[in-house]
């Protein structure tokens, strides 16, 4: 079997206080794009996964170790994962196919949010992805109706930028806001995105409050936003931590158009603003 674990993008990202877990408050909305990691599944002698080109241990296997020690008793397992999308990029591809791998259990073991809420703050977003306005430090999801569709340019600038880093960085500049405030924000993106309108309807709520503290790190980010506004977004930002900027367009010939005029080898064009292909279907 074929899965598709879309990459994410962040149309905004509000901070808020740093809780006594040492994790922040958020206010977020995520979406998913058509741009994501392929993994093959097939039955193994033991479970196996394998990701070229990632170091380490793999959010996927510890994902599907979760699964094993809450009691799944399906086949093992090879994982293979085909990245695509760009690794460190702050478009949670790693969270991405880890949800890919919890998926493998639905309706076999409960609690899946639970289990995806203790590998990774942008997991529980991805077990099914939609459109959501994401609370707490990531483990608060809503749904929202699917957006018009859309088009973004993305340049992930090489990857690498540590989320801690960028945190510890907003702390230091004494970035973020008040809980009232959050809630403020939560409230005026349910209503602007909750009738399924698309993100350019509403660019005044499309604001990175983490884009400082990512630029005082890397200044080339600060480029690439400029870069993508001189190419024609209608709207240009970082991307959670980062250090992806993207752009948004009302459609793919315009995002190619702009991408052709940033000539640059990194540049991404992708669509959104519809539901992902979980599946490819199943192999002979």
């Amino acid at each position: 079997m074929q899965i598709h674990a879309p990459a994410k993008l962040n149309l905004c990202l509000y901070l808020g206080a740093r809780r006594e877990d040492g994790l922040h408050e958020l206010c977020s909305l995520f979406e998913p794009l058509a741009l994501g990691d392929l993994i093959e599944v097939s039955e193994a002698v033991e479970d196996e996964v394998i990701c070229p080109g990632v170091e380490g241990e793999n959010l996927a296997l510890r994902a599907l170790r979760a699964l094993r020690a809450h009691g799944w008793e399906g086949p093992p397992l090879r994982i293979e994962i085909e990245k695509r999308t760009p690794v460190a990029a702050g478009l949670g591809g790693g969270s991405a196919d880890a949800a890919a791998v919890l998926r493998l259990a639905a309706g076999d073991v409960a609690d899946l949010e639970q289990i995806a809420a203790t590998l990774g703050a942008d997991v529980p977003s991805q077990l099914a992805p939609s459109l959501s306005l994401v609370r707490g430090a990531g483990e608060t999801v809503e749904r929202l109706p699917e957006p018009k569709r859309h088009a973004v340019v993305l340049l992930p600038g090489g990857g690498g930028l540590s989320t801690a880093d960028v945190f510890a960085e907003a702390d230091r500049l004494g970035l973020g806001r008040d809980e009232e405030e959050l809630e403020e924000l939560a409230r005026r993106l349910r209503l602007a995105a909750g009738a399924g309108a698309s993100p350019l309807a509403y660019p005044e709520l499309l604001v990175n409050d983490l884009e400082p503290a990512a630029c005082s790190l890397r200044p080339e980010i600060g480029d690439a936003l400029d870069a993508l506004r001189d190419a024609g977004a209608r709207r240009a930002l970082l991307t959670g931590s980062g250090p992806t900027a993207f752009g948004l367009f009302e459609s793919l010939a315009a995002a190619r158009d702009a991408a052709d005029a940033l000539a640059r080898d990194d540049a991404i064009v992708c669509g959104a603003g519809e539901a992902p292909d979980l599946k490819a279907g199943f192999l002979a």
